[in-house]
């Protein structure tokens, strides 16, 4: 398949690289990186970046900041980047690919371990996951075509060691983990589901 990955930091190269081993054609894109460049919180770039593709059968998404802040320090601003950026964002990313993704194809979401676990200054990162995981549930219902949609929700990284302060007892996964499952939901028939690597759950 033709793949379309959003994003180029660990999660996205690891996707990448990952799809690219199954002998898969990769396409990346980043703000700052990757073959081409998009925004995912600027509707008319991701537009134009699907619309200058043309056809391909899966996107990945593992893009979209959050900014952390306990709950009564928290701002306007921060509120407001992390719902454009990791929820209307990926929103926005299958809105605008969706006319030229071909028949059966697949997206592939990411949310994260802080829908279904509390740490400090938690609650932008969880009502943003809320988000992504209640938008892929409802939009597996409603695609047409035989298109799917899932979501990969990755614990803290393995290799992101600057933020495992901030999940005190959480079991970290590698970014090589996660590319797997996300090879698992776009290369399976199933549609609708959240993929979650928590080693945290019993």
């Amino acid at each position: 398949m033709k793949a379309v990955v959003i994003g180029t930091g660990t999660i996205g190269a690891a996707v990448s690289e990952v799809l690219g081993e199954q002998g898969h054609e990769v396409v990346t894109v980043g703000r700052k990186s990757g073959e081409y460049r998009a925004d995912i919180t600027d509707v008319g770039s991701l537009q134009a970046l699907f619309a200058g593709l043309g056809g391909f059968d899966a996107v990945a998404s593992a893009a979209g900041d959050v900014f952390p802040a306990p709950f009564e320090e928290a701002t306007d601003e921060q509120w407001a980047g992390s719902l454009a950026s990791k929820g209307m964002g990926q929103v926005n990313v299958v809105r605008a690919a969706l006319p030229y993704l071909a028949d059966g194809g697949s997206f592939t979401l990411v949310s994260g371990v802080l829908t279904d676990e509390v740490t400090v200054a938690a609650t932008i990162g969880a009502t943003v996951n809320h988000l992504v995981e209640g938008f892929v549930k409802a939009a597996a219902t409603e695609l047409p075509r035989g298109i799917r949609i899932n979501c990969v929700s990755p614990t803290v990284l393995a290799e992101s060691t600057a933020y495992h302060p901030y999940f005190p007892g959480f079991t970290p996964v590698s970014a090589a983990e996660v590319a797997q499952a996300y090879l698992r939901a776009m290369a399976n028939p199933g549609t609708g589901r959240v993929l979650k690597l928590h080693k945290t759950d019993s």
